[in-house]
């Protein structure tokens, strides 16, 4: 952890604890290294720096809820919980007292080289969700579990703090109306829908704080706040490729519906069985239903189009659209208030979460077994798995084992007139939703692709009536190339094998070489 100096080193407060370095910050204050000279004891102290710079109404809001995490932990008795020893008042401000942990928080272990591996992603969820479950227990939401805010002793423990936003039993609240307070990336959807918390929504951000943990990026955050809470509202997490035995626990843990989602105990016997290094299991994962539309047409294509196939030229879909979602979400006229997590702002030049990651499995130096690489008549190449044989549908190609119930297409359009592929895929799916008996969208997100951020990916479900009858699923990753060319790389497969097909997937995509690239 990155410990760093000021002015305010030294300074005594309350006559005992005297300020060292600054070992975190985020957006509501930070927090220091200090001594007890009373106890003789390291501790660390919490100073609220944003009501420096807001109103005197909004500052009393601030102090309020500064007070209300000291009570929310106080009520907690248990060793995942981080303690807190004082709260103090010091430039008209007040400061928490709270238990040292000698370790970085989760968030920063995250990002070292390497990941964290599934079983010890495993144990810290256990820790953390038993701490959940007193704090449950106790009447106490934590209401904003994310990777910062647990933290790793080097004794081994995994401990939860920052019960700032904490929802008490029996308080009145201090939220305003319309606010929406937390890292939005690990909000569960019905609080960015503006409805009441429960227990099940902390383990909703538990699950998305342990996706993080074993894969590396968060599995909603989008390019900007906007389009992380329409993500967090409408989009599955794309599948954990490296999650191992963990992948069910998380998986059940973001369901859409509280309703749905595990029991405290429920989810600490998965993740014990994951731990142990047994296949971690629980009720079905059911896709979350999203709203009512209206009934489909009866008739559908042999095999959905992709990339440039069924374009409807000269359209432009304005980002309107999100603002709409936001209406939604939010309610008109309120206020927004969000925390971006760990502080790393949004956007850059990094890969997105919705980026497929490939095959962890594989030599990524050379071709994967059971795998060939194809050089197409086309010009591009890409890896296959053995058996597979191209066939082309119109200006379409396709590799696949079986006539197409298993399927690689490639499709490629020089001239796209779309500004970007995530505006042709939304104007795409306007007519599949029409088209395909039981369309479900699963994700639909601009990534980046191979550093290229003219990007998107899609995937979605949908009931095959003719070709292939049955439960169908579909991956589309497009993307432009530098000279402008859009090439859509899909794949889709009966619903029954999809984790197969997924990663034959992301294989697929990490042998791809465009026209030209040799």
């Amino acid at each position: 952890m990155e410990h760093t100096r000021s002015a305010d080193t030294g300074l005594l407060l309350a006559g005992r604890y005297r300020l060292g370095e600054t070992i975190g910050r985020g957006g509501m204050g930070k927090v220091w290294r200090a001594h007890d000279e009373l106890l003789h004891r390291v501790v660390a102290v919490k100073e609220l720096t944003a009501g420096l710079y807001v109103s005197e109404a909004d500052r009393a809001v601030l102090h309020a809820r500064t007070q209300k995490e000291a009570r929310a932990a106080a009520r907690i008795s248990h060793p995942g919980v981080v303690t807190v020893h004082d709260v103090l008042e010091h430039d008209a401000r007040p400061w928490i007292v709270m238990q040292y942990v000698d370790g970085p928080s989760l968030a920063d272990a995250a990002k070292e080289p390497g990941r964290i591996d599934e079983r010890e992603a495993a144990r810290i969820g256990l820790d953390v969700l038993r701490a959940l479950g007193a704090a449950h227990t106790a009447g106490v939401l934590h209401r904003d579990i994310k990777p910062a805010n647990v933290l790793l002793g080097r004794d081994g423990r995994a401990l939860i703090t920052d019960f700032g936003i904490a929802a008490i039993e029996g308080d009145a609240t201090i939220t305003r109306t319309g606010e929406i307070v937390g890292s939005i990336d690990y909000l569960a959807p019905e609080r960015v829908r503006g409805q009441d918390p429960g227990p099940a929504s902390d383990l909703w951000s538990l699950g998305a704080t342990l996706y993080t943990a074993v894969e590396g990026t968060s599995p909603f955050r989008r390019s900007s706040p906007l389009s992380t809470m329409q993500a967090v509202v409408d989009d599955e997490p794309p599948v954990p490729v490296r999650a191992g035995r963990l992948r069910p626990v998380i998986l059940a843990l973001l369901r859409k519906d509280p309703a749905a989602r595990p029991s405290v105990a429920e989810a600490e016997r998965m993740l014990t069985q994951a731990m142990e290094g047994e296949e971690a299991t629980g009720r079905t994962v059911v896709p979350t239903q999203r709203m009512p539309r209206p009934a489909p047409a009866p008739e559908s294509p042999a095999a959905p189009p992709a990339g440039a196939a069924s374009r409807r030229r000269g359209g432009r879909i304005r980002r309107a659209v999100l603002v709409v979602v936001l209406a939604a979400v939010v309610g008109g006229g309120a206020g927004v208030a969000m925390q971006f997590a760990d502080g790393d702002g949004w956007g850059g030049g990094t890969q997105s979460e919705g980026e497929p990651q490939g095959d962890p499995g594989a030599d990524p130096s050379g071709l994967p077994e059971g795998w060939q690489r194809v050089a197409d008549p086309e010009g591009f190449s890409l890896w296959v798995p053995d058996g597979w044989r191209r066939q082309t549908d119109g200006n379409q190609i396709d590799y696949t084992p079986d006539n197409g119930r298993h399927r690689i297409r490639i499709s490629i359009d020089p001239a796209p007139d779309h500004e970007n592929p995530y505006m042709h895929m939304l104007d795409m799916q306007r007519s599949l939703e029409k088209r395909l008996p039981e369309y479900r969208r699963l994700q639909l997100h601009p990534n980046t692709f191979r550093d290229r951020t003219l990007s998107a990916l899609w995937e979605f479900t949908w009931t095959e009536r003719t070709e292939h009858p049955g439960p169908r699923r579909a991956i589309d990753q497009m993307y432009y190339e530098e000279d402008g060319t859009e090439y859509a790389l899909y794949m889709s497969g009966p619903a029954e094998d999809w984790t197969t097909t997924r990663e034959q997937f992301d294989t697929m995509l990490r042998g791809w070489r465009p026209s030209g690239a040799g």
